[in-house]
């Protein structure tokens, strides 16, 4: 009898360590569906694949990029880095338990939207004709466009009430473009000599500006309430243009970072207006310049090895002004040792350095974001 008896202490423990353990789980997933959605704008620095789905020149789903993805055991996704991408990086950090789908995925479809939708393209910028050298990508303006496809599904899965207020107060919508403005526009040879004849930096820059007011409006006018958008990075820093300029490791070229400056400052007020002018809205500006500044500076604080070579390519092949512009491939040197590489290919962050600028933007002081960090907004 002794023996009978406990065994059902035994089992009715069993039972209550089950039934807590479920609860557990259960409140995990209400948490995760109070965060909503992430969706994410830009151009070959957040791209999540949708760049596999067109015929472009700028790809990245061939290996060994992804060689670090776990998700898909190591095999290219259409990812420009090793693993994840900032975007990833972060939406994990804020609880989503999905990365955002590629919007021209076969998969981005039905429920799938309510984790979050992924716009973002290789070689896209802000205006429209940025990135022709690379025949196809989806410019800022197209992406928007796709996100109307995606506002108008929600509708649909979720009621216009229900799915404003999901928008408004539960999602994210994150925009990292502006790069390729310069660096496949403005600044590369082949396409832009006349353009540069005709059009100053300033003139360039204010081009970008009053285009970027219009399209983060539009989205505004789409329900987005809580924005986070990064400025330019140093781009003279690159090892791209360290390899096309022949300059020694520790040099940038002066006219990229100059001009990605400009357009910060510039930036930077448009930001300040948004945030006066666009009621309900929180814009927070992500100084991706200063932040990848420091860790080239400061690589080996890191636990680093360079920030001037990168890993896929390591700067070698680079075949003169056009080399590198498809940046990491089969036939590319690899190096062994990936997380001691603040870049992954000419142009790209690897995971490990994705990881140290995701953290900065999450918990990080009003240094490196402002007004407010990305776990401030959020909980707003």
């Amino acid at each position: 009898m002794a023996s009978l008896m406990k065994h059902f202490k035994t089992l009715a423990l069993l039972v209550l360590v089950v039934n807590l353990s479920y609860q557990y789980h259960i409140g995990d997933a209400a948490k995760n569906e109070g965060l909503g959605a992430s969706f994410i704008f830009g151009d070959s620095l957040v791209d999540a694949g949708n760049n596999n789905y067109l015929s472009t020149l700028s790809k990245a789903n061939v290996p060994p990029n992804g060689i670090d993805f776990k998700l898909s055991g190591g095999n290219p996704t259409g990812r420009f880095t090793n693993g994840r991408t900032i975007g990833d990086i972060v939406g994990e950090e804020l609880g989503q338990p999905k990365y955002a789908v590629p919007f021209l995925a076969p998969n981005a479809t039905g429920k799938a939207i309510l984790y979050g939708v992924n716009y973002a393209s290789g070689g896209g910028g802000i205006l429209n004709a940025t990135g022709s050298i690379f025949v196809n990508r989806l410019g800022m303006d197209v992406q928007i466009d796709y996100f109307n496809i995606t506002r108008k599904e929600i509708d649909k899965l979720l009621g216009k009430s229900e799915a404003r207020d999901f928008l408004m107060k539960k999602s994210f919508f994150s925009i990292t473009v502006g790069s390729n403005d310069f660096l496949n526009n403005y600044l590369l040879p082949v396409v832009s000599i006349g353009a540069r004849i005709s059009e100053s930096p300033d003139a360039f820059v204010d081009d970008m500006i009053n285009h970027f007011r219009t399209q983060l409006t539009r989205l505004y006018q789409l329900d987005a309430r809580k924005f986070v958008i990064a400025n330019v990075g140093p781009i003279g820093c690159i090892p791209y243009q360290k390899i096309i300029n022949e300059l020694n490791e520790n040099e940038c070229v002066d006219l990229a970072n100059k001009l990605a400056l400009q357009y910060n400052g510039r930036l930077k007020d448009l930001v300040a207006e948004l945030n006066e002018n666009l009621p309900g809205a929180t814009f927070a500006l992500a100084n991706v310049y200063d932040l990848v500044m420091e860790l080239i500076q400061n690589y080996d604080k890191y636990g680093f090895t360079t920030a001037s070579r990168a890993c896929c390519g390591s700067g070698s092949g680079s075949g003169g002004q056009l080399g590198g512009i498809i940046p990491c491939g089969p036939t590319s040197s690899l190096c062994s040792d990936r997380y001691k590489h603040v870049f992954w290919d000419s142009y790209h962050p690897s995971e490990a350095a994705n990881l140290i600028l995701a953290k900065y933007l999450l918990d990080g002081d009003k240094t490196y974001i402002s007004p407010i960090n990305l776990r401030q907004l959020r909980d707003l």
